[in-house]
């Protein structure tokens, strides 16, 4: 099971790599066909192209994953707890409350 995952890591970072020229030169080409003629701005190679498209990642799109395994994570989580009895619920919050610090549960509900 290891060579699988050390050979799906490999191609991540390949595509990763390819992506990131493609952009880089995407950028660069298209700065040095607009930016000098419309503003006057001087001409940037691949390695400035690079560092816009970093800093415009930065700054607009943060490094957080739009579409990952947290959204589906959370379906099935809320699926699951539609199907619990109030007993399973409450037995849930009682073993999240050592892990996750204070949990409400019925009993500190009726204190407040």
């Amino acid at each position: 099971m290891r060579p699988n995952r050390i050979l799906r890591g490999l191609k991540f970072v390949a595509i990763a790599a390819v992506a990131f020229s493609a952009f880089s030169f995407l950028i660069m080409h298209l700065w040095n066909w607009l930016m000098p003629g419309l503003f006057g701005l001087h001409f940037i190679g691949f390695w400035q192209a690079a560092g816009i498209l970093f800093l415009s990642k930065i700054l607009f799109g943060g490094f957080r994953p739009r579409f990952g395994p947290g959204r589906f994570w959370r379906r099935r989580m809320m699926e699951r707890w539609e199907q619990m009895s109030p007993e399973e619920r409450q037995k849930f919050r009682e073993g999240l409350g050592g892990r996750c610090g204070h949990v409400r549960t019925a009993a500190t509900e009726q204190k407040a």
